[in-house]
């Protein structure tokens, strides 16, 4: 299989592009004109693409999926109105850009991957929340709903499409961890605000599992939630993190420190989703990792 792939050297893309290549796909990494190009270490090969002319390499064409995970970090600054202005141009117009050049093909592929985020429910406290659940209205819930609805476009070209929501990603080389690790490494460490919030996380394993499923299976389309079966409040993974590591867990942040330091994206912390992956489960999708314990230590012993 042939698969187009944007963001693809970011953390979900790179262990991606290295599993579609152990099954011998052919993967190509589609990066902007001037991008620094790959060693030719990983898997895949590179093509260059101009999202704002909607130029493509020639190897580029007649793939027979495209996985587009195009975004710039939510949590990598304050959200100024620059930093929103990147983070909805990352991943809206890019995707918009995406979906006019598979317009522009003559063999188009079958299926499109398109990421989002859990964030498009909101804050919800305790209510469990499916992809038939309604979006909620803050920033991140308006981001993901304009996202998704640049990818949908594409069922109008015949293509089918999975948009995949992200819940937070556990990993030993990237992504949400390494980062809560810090404080308690030096004994910091500790719940935000009241902890009660539920954090909906899952291993990069299972990310990628249920990615593959969504390329390969037909039978996957529309909103899937990408995270593991069993949620827990933050002061619940605080605790498990601690443990982990051998670290204390006493000193907790409060809501209005949060608020004080992060301004908005505090709320991306504070914010609380219990969300089940009712869509892979339905598809048969098997876990490797349900429980967060056990995942955490297989993800640190890794370390």
């Amino acid at each position: 299989m042939k698969i187009l792939m944007t963001g693809a050297t970011g953390l979900v893309g790179t262990a991606l592009v290295e599993a579609l290549g152990r099954e011998g796909h052919m993967v190509c990494r589609l990066l902007r004109a001037g991008s620094k190009k790959r060693d030719g270490a990983e898997r895949g090969f590179d093509v260059e693409w101009n999202p704002d002319t909607g130029e493509l390499g020639g190897a580029g064409v007649g793939p027979d999926a495209v996985v587009n995970l195009a975004g710039a970090p939510i949590a990598d600054g304050r959200w100024t109105e620059e930093r929103k202005k990147l983070l909805r141009s990352s991943r809206i117009d890019t995707t918009r850009a995406l979906v006019k050049i598979l317009a522009q093909m003559n063999a188009r592929p079958r299926v499109l991957v398109s990421a989002s985020a859990c964030g498009i429910y909101g804050d919800r406290g305790d209510e469990l929340l499916s992809e038939e659940s309604k979006p909620g209205r803050d920033f991140l819930s308006e981001l993901a709903l304009e996202w998704e609805a640049e990818a949908v476009k594409a069922e109008a070209l015949g293509i089918r499409v999975v948009l995949a929501r992200f819940g937070i990603i556990l990993a030993k080389d990237g992504g949400a961890l390494p980062q809560m690790m810090k404080p308690f490494r030096v004994g910091l460490g500790g719940k935000l605000g009241n902890g009660q919030q539920w954090m909906s996380w899952v291993a990069l394993g299972d990310v990628i599992g249920i990615l593959r499923m969504a390329i390969e299976s037909s039978s996957v389309r529309g909103a899937v939630n990408v995270v593991a079966p069993e949620p827990v409040r933050n002061v619940e993974f605080t605790k498990i993190l601690a443990r982990a590591i051998g670290r204390p867990a006493i000193f907790a942040a409060p809501a209005f420190a949060l608020r004080l330091a992060l301004g908005e994206m505090a709320d991306a912390l504070l914010g609380s989703q219990r969300v089940a992956p009712r869509k892979a489960e339905q598809n048969g999708y098997q876990f490797r990792y349900s429980q967060l314990e056990p995942a955490l230590a297989e993800i640190l012993r890794e370390q």
